[in-house]
């Protein structure tokens, strides 16, 4: 009896199996709402009344959140972008494909990525926190009430919105970026105009543009579902709000960069090169 009285109980530490596993279930849980998000969304474009006032008034605020500051970005990295790819092909010496290397950094990845970034976080943690506000509030519990939709009514328009401006600011931000790089490839590298607006068909094609408008417009998709589903689920009161927005602008980020990545492996496998 003394022996096992003076026995310290067993303490375990560290993760179990079945913590393990209950988290995987959790995300697959959650992966699975967002999916059922998505589909009600995409009915919810094809139903009417269609929220046309609300999706104006969306697309307009998303826009002046976020179109200085795509342009401010834009400037900065194009430039660098300029410097980077020009030292790079100086080296090579190929000077002659300064300006189609530029632009083609700055279409295909450079405009899409930045984009998605400044629409994730002005635009989505602003419907993050428009919607958790509503849902603290029960403002969504009263329109089921009343018959009312809050997927067709609020997230809706809403995603639309950033899915219209996501393609409007990658046209923006690839115009600025093209304009920064030749900019300062003429006054730092010391690189002639003529040749860097020439390059420009040598490597960029059409499908380079369409391809970059395409990922927009998936980024902003993506951007808008995820915002509005975190927005629609804060956990533990105002203070929930807050950590909404932030879970839904980091997973906003991680999708962006998975689904870029597939989108560009597939691009380079359907077109190829052009001049190959």
């Amino acid at each position: 009896m003394a022996e096992g009285a003076g026995q310290q109980p067993e303490v375990r530490s560290g993760v179990s199996p079945a913590d393990v596993g209950g988290g995987v279930r959790s995300a697959v849980g959650e992966a699975g709402k967002v999916f059922r998000l998505f589909l009600e969304v995409i009915r919810g474009i094809f139903r009417r009344p269609f929220q046309f006032r609300e999706f104006i008034e969306q697309s307009w605020f998303i826009a002046s959140v976020t179109i200085l500051p795509s342009a401010l970005v834009a400037i900065p990295f194009g430039a660098v972008v300029a410097m980077q790819t020009g030292s790079l092909v100086q080296q090579l010496g190929a000077e002659a494909y300064t300006g189609a290397t530029g632009v083609l950094a700055v279409v295909q990845q450079g405009a899409p990525l930045v984009t998605s970034l400044l629409i994730a976080g002005a635009a989505g943690s602003a419907v993050a926190a428009d919607l958790g506000a509503r849902t603290i509030r029960e403002e969504l519990d009263a329109m089921r009430v009343l018959g009312i939709d809050p997927v067709q009514r609020l997230v809706v328009p809403r995603v639309l919105g950033m899915m219209l401006i996501a393609v409007l600011l990658n046209g923006l931000v690839s115009i600025v970026g093209i304009a920064g790089g030749y900019v300062f490839n003429i006054l730092l590298q010391g690189g002639t105009p003529g040749a860097y607006l020439m390059s420009f068909g040598a490597l960029a094609q059409l499908p380079d543009f369409i391809m970059s408008s395409v990922k927009a417009l998936i980024f902003g998709l993506i951007a808008g579902v995820v915002s509005s589903y975190c927005g629609m689920n804060p956990k533990g009161g105002p203070k929930g709000v807050g950590d909404a927005v932030n879970l839904g602008v980091v997973l906003t980020f991680l999708l962006l960069f998975f689904a870029n990545l597939i989108l560009t492996a597939m691009y380079l496998q359907i077109v190829p090169p052009k001049g190959s």
